[in-house]
């Protein structure tokens, strides 16, 4: 840290007030030591006896004054009193240099950061200062996100309700003011307005689940889980549904005898999305292969499907709130955007991690989870 040229004045000055006292106090002292000793004969002629009997170096010098033994005691006292002196000096604008960075980041500088280096405890003062600076400003920009993270949410959930919402106001609206020719007009109104509102609430409740999922109080109720049935379980499900779209579901668990810690439900809803995903958007698929594999403590689950690949530069976006593929935001595949955010949620709730591979070939979502969730809560503490 450098001194300012007012500080450098000032601290010399100091010292130059500390020497002068100190030379007036040692004389006043030395000049009442000789008094002390004058008066006092017997004193005196100890103190003689004690010189002449004292020898400094090889050559027998002998020390012919006290005064020197005091003289140079004293000036040993006075060069730690200055130093000291000066020294407590230097730490007091050390402490008002960072008195005033405080001050100037205080004053809306939060770019700002404490640039000298300094000794001991001041310096750990600095590096905290510098250290919870930091932290505020992430916590700031954590707020931001979350507040521009909220208000897309609402741009977005408003987009989405209000399409199906003025389409159901129309088609109702037309039969309100009985603008339709015969009965099947009517029929096909209020067909059109149930699927438009089927729309809306397949929308509220995919963002009542993701906020669910989101919030750091969701409780968990995790049990063991056998994963071949649950596979099994989750394929005759949709398997129906796979028959109209020309593909078919099979399943693997490799041991067969996995067991997962975990909650059902979240689970059930987390392969539910990732299959109506893969039925929904693999065109051209034919396949789509649930499997598990145990690695280790973990156990791999992967959801793939032998349809289109998708883009490179959309795959880093798949698990954000209402992406789609499809450039349009178009319903045309009944998908609210929400289902791999609610994905990604649940697998994070489990401690574990979901990502992508797409090739020519197959589509792969890969969940990685622990065995054992009670392990993870411990090494987390």
């Amino acid at each position: 840290m450098k001194l300012t040229a007012r500080e450098k004045s000032e601290l010399l000055g100091e010292g130059f007030i500390t020497v002068i006292l100190l030379l007036l106090l040692n004389l006043s002292i030395l000049i009442l030591v000789n008094e002390i000793i004058r008066s006092n004969p017997g004193l005196e002629r100890g103190i003689f006896q004690i010189k002449e009997s004292i020898t400094i170096g090889p050559n027998n010098y002998r020390v012919w004054s006290y005064q020197n033994f005091f003289i140079f005691f004293m000036a040993i006292v006075d060069v730690w009193v200055v130093y000291w002196r000066l020294m407590r000096r230097y730490k007091q604008m050390q402490l008002r240099h960072i008195i005033g960075e405080l001050h100037y980041i205080a004053d809306g500088h939060f770019d700002h950061r404490i640039p000298f280096t300094l000794k001991g405890d001041h310096q750990r003062v600095v590096d905290s200062v510098n250290v919870l600076v930091d932290s505020v400003i992430e916590s700031m920009d954590e707020e931001r996100k979350i507040e521009q993270s909220k208000d897309e949410l609402i741009t977005n959930v408003s987009h989405d309700l209000r399409t199906p919402l003025t389409s159901i106001i129309g088609y109702l609206g037309l039969i309100e003011n009985q603008q339709y020719q015969n009965e099947d007009d009517v029929l096909k109104y209020t067909h059109t307005a149930f699927l438009k509102a089927q729309q809306m609430k397949s929308l509220v409740e995919d963002l009542f689940e993701y906020t669910k999922v989101r919030q750091a109080s969701t409780k968990m109720t995790f049990n063991q889980i056998s994963v071949e049935p649950m596979l099994e379980q989750l394929a005759a499900s949709f398997e129906l549904e796979a028959e109209k779209k020309n593909m078919k579901i099979d399943t693997k668990a490799k041991p067969k005898d996995i067991k997962i810690e975990g909650d059902a439900e979240k689970l059930g809803r987390l392969f539910n999305n990732l299959i109506s995903n893969a039925l929904k958007y693999a065109k051209g698929g034919r396949h789509i292969n649930l499997e598990a594999t145990q690695s280790g403590d973990q156990v791999v689950f992967k959801v793939s499907n032998d349809g289109e690949m998708i883009p490179e530069e959309s795959i880093k976006h798949l698990f954000e709130r209402f992406y789609r593929v499809e450039s349009s935001r178009s319903k045309a595949t009944g998908g609210t955007g929400l289902g791999l955010a609610i994905a990604q949620s649940i697998v994070e709730l489990h401690h574990g991690k979901i990502s992508v591979e797409s090739s020519e070939k197959l589509t792969s979502f890969i969940v990685k989870m622990p065995l054992k969730q009670n392990k993870v809560n411990e090494a987390n503490r």
